[in-house]
């Protein structure tokens, strides 16, 4: 008998259909890859500077302290070897199967295997030693300064989380497996998956987040009754209808951040914020920001959004309800800006706001929290330089910036559940508000970054943030305001949110610390009874003493917040028609701004 009379290997159909189909989709792959832009370094990671310091503090630790480096290395080459050792004894023995396993619980590490099968438990603990080992090297390190420890800190953990090995085929055992049963069909799946992300990108990798055909703005999200009032080139002003007879005689109107869209406010009945302050009788307006679509919001800095966005939103809804005064609430970077628009109304003398709200708003930043690590120069630079050339900080650079800041939520496990499980993303509304981004006028970005953020001029110990003529200062906020910040926010940390609250001018002050992150602690509907708040009326100058001596309540802070709003909002009135005369709707909620999509 020869090799010729030996008949090959069976191959199932759907094994050669699939085998077939990769060279049609290797061919899509390159011609997806060869549309990537190129992106400036400044913009990818960390200058040189940051690892010339990372590198320069390592060798002088290791000349100044050299037993204390080569303790820890041989601490962590004990380890190693110790567990290299117990894995292969247990091997040898048969039962256990794997040696004691004191790793901490991850959910990344879900799948039975990793706890039961020697290889995949061998390298799940060899990966919490190496992750372990590295972490302490940066603790350990001196002479560097608490910013600096931050971000090595901060840079470190990104490039742990990248090597972990549930982020690799051949040592995730869900892929693995899934492969198997499929025969193959789920990296079919997951191939396209890229390409899909990748066509749909630009040639850059950004897994989709959400089913992008469950939802549709105005069908399924942002459904709540209104319309279009009024509209000029930075925003639509919607003006919501009353879900009450009667209403109090102060209109409400929302500054949410231009970062992203309103809609999260709104997403569907049961979580919208919207329809829950109109069903408290309230005459509610919502701005819609624009999403710059090229280089003609090249001239637009904050002064713009100061001038033709809040203050022409209070003046057109003080014209529509014919009242003299507005409340108003600022959200994220909407509440940074509304508190500038405040100081500066009070330089001006112009007392038309009777009370303000901030969600999750920073007006000292001092301390910058997570998302200083992107706040020095090596970053900064960049942006600006991306700024003058395009007029546009691009939504992809602020959506790639957050998502690295949750890596494992928002990029690792995604990537792995559409690119090597093969599975779609699922139908989640808040995962397609967050996909759903905005670009940035490049002045106004910079503007920011530099004055407020960078130089903290505004609650910092300098001559004020200069803007419209004026030098503006945080004391310079002197209407009665309430604020709600959120315990685990990752964007806006409370304790820099209380310190802005706290060196206020305001006499009349309430804090309020929600439970959950910079979304979910403000979109915390009753009904869920999810996250609880903590109230404390001192103001201690430490946020940890205010924490430990606050009290804590179950369920919303919407109550407590509607409590101190409605003595604010005078007496009730007959709820009122949408717009007026000279405000006719120019089109239903939400409106036609929400709607644009456009690419920088």
């Amino acid at each position: 008998m020869t090799t010729k009379d030996i008949d090959p290997p069976a191959v199932s159909e759907t094994l050669q259909e699939n085998l077939a189909r990769i060279e049609a989709l290797t061919a899509r792959l390159a011609a997806a890859m060869s549309q990537k832009k190129m992106i400036r370094p400044s913009l990818q990671g960390p200058g040189p500077d940051f690892y010339g310091k990372a590198m320069g503090a390592y060798w002088a630790e290791l000349m100044q302290n050299p037993a204390k480096v080569w303790e820890s290395q041989l601490e962590y080459w004990s380890k190693t070897l110790s567990h290299a050792v117990e894995a292969q004894q247990a091997l040898l023995d048969g039962a256990p199967l794997v040696p004691k396993d004191e790793t901490p619980k991850d959910r990344r590490f879900s799948n039975p295997l990793w706890q039961t099968h020697p290889w995949f438990n061998y390298l799940k603990q060899q990966y919490f030693i190496s992750s372990e080992a590295i972490e302490k090297g940066v603790e350990e390190l001196d002479g560097i300064s608490d910013h600096e420890r931050q971000r090595m800190r901060y840079f470190t953990r990104q490039i742990v989380d990248m090597m972990a090995p549930t982020n690799f085929f051949a040592s995730n055992p869900d892929a693995l497996e899934k492969a198997i049963e499929t025969e193959g069909q789920s990296l079919i799946d997951g191939l396209e998956n890229m390409i899909r992300d990748l066509e749909k990108n630009d040639g850059e990798l950004i897994p989709t987040l959400s089913d992008p055909d469950a939802f549709t703005v105005g069908e399924n999200l942002g459904t709540s009754e209104g319309a279009v009032v009024y509209r000029n080139r930075m925003f639509e002003l919607i003006q919501y209808k009353a879900r009450t007879e009667q209403v109090h005689e102060t209109p409400l109107i929302i500054f949410p951040p231009w970062i992203n869209k309103f809609y999260i406010l709104d997403l569907k009945p049961e979580n919208s914020l919207i329809r829950w302050i109109t069903e408290q009788g309230y005459t509610l307006f919502v701005v819609s920001w624009v999403n710059p679509a090229d280089s003609s919001y090249a001239d637009v800095g904050l002064e713009t959004y100061i001038e033709e966005g809040f203050l022409t939103a209070m003046r057109e809804v003080r014209v529509i309800t014919g009242e003299e005064k507005v409340n108003a609430v600022g959200y994220c970077i909407a509440g940074t800006t509304l508190a500038v628009t405040l100081a500066l109304m009070n330089k001006r003398g112009d007392d038309s706001v009777n009370a303000a709200t901030f969600f999750t708003a920073l007006t000292d930043f001092s301390d910058q929290g997570e998302v200083g690590v992107f706040l020095d120069d090596d970053f900064v630079d960049g942006i600006e330089e991306e700024a003058r050339e395009t007029g546009l900080m691009s939504s992809l650079y602020m959506a790639r910036t957050f998502s690295f800041l949750r890596a494992n939520d928002l990029i690792y496990q995604p990537a792995i559940n559409a690119y090597m499980l093969g599975n779609p993303p699922p139908a989640f509304d808040l995962l397609y508000w967050n996909g759903d981004g905005t670009n940035l006028p490049g002045k106004m970005a910079v503007e920011y970054l530099r004055g407020l953020c960078q130089q903290d001029e505004f609650a910092g110990a300098g001559e004020g943030f200069a803007i419209l003529g004026e030098r503006l200062r945080i004391t310079d906020v002197q209407v009665p305001l309430c604020a709600i910040a959120c315990e685990t926010d990752h964007i806006a940390a409370w304790r820099s949110s209380y310190r802005g609250i706290r060196a206020m001018g305001a006499e009349d002050k309430t804090f309020i610390l929600s439970e959950s992150g910079h979304i979910a602690g403000i979109v915390n509907p009753p009904a869920k009874k999810k996250y609880g708040h903590y109230t404390n009326t001192d103001w201690p100058a430490d946020p940890g003493a205010w924490r430990e001596s606050a009290a804590f309540h179950e369920g919303t802070w919407w109550f407590r917040w509607n409590d101190w709003l409605a003595p604010r909002s005078g007496p009730m009135v007959p709820a009122r028609e949408l717009g007026d005369s000279e405000h006719p709707v120019l089109a239903p909620a939400p409106g036609t701004y929400v709607l644009s999509q456009p690419k920088a």
